[in-house]
């Protein structure tokens, strides 16, 4: 799949648990239940994937954790938060460039409108 194709799938899972659990929760349970809808379309999902950084030729282990990595292509933050800050977004972008990983969702569950709160970070994706 390609990571526009996984995209699609993502979106339409976190519709689906918006619309059954709604905003307020903790990321913990939105992360718990997007990896079970995932999983059902029958993709590979890898929860809090420890990521070292190489820094001067040294490289650091565990430096931060991906919320999720679907099939190796799409990276997902999850977040449940009053609102999304400048910090969030530049947060998933940082971990596109360190990762060298085209796409990334950032999502926030705490919000009342989740269309307006699934954005896509890009980093060198084909947009075909």
């Amino acid at each position: 799949m390609t990571e526009n194709e996984i995209s699609y799938q993502i979106r339409g899972a976190i519709f689906n648990i918006y619309e059954k659990l709604g905003p307020g929760l903790l990321e913990s349970a939105y992360e718990a239940t997007l990896i079970y809808e995932l999983k059902k379309r029958g993709l590979a999902v890898e929860s809090q994937v420890a990521i070292p950084i190489i820094y001067e030729d040294i490289q650091m282990e565990s430096a931060f954790r991906l919320d999720l990595l679907i099939n190796k292509k799409v990276i997902i933050e999850i977040k449940s938060v009053e609102k999304l800050t400048k910090l969030h977004h530049k947060q998933v972008l940082t971990y596109l460039k360190l990762t060298d990983i085209k796409l990334g969702i950032l999502v926030n569950f705490n919000s009342d409108s989740i269309f307006d709160n699934i954005i896509r970070k890009v980093n060198k994706l084909n947009q075909d």
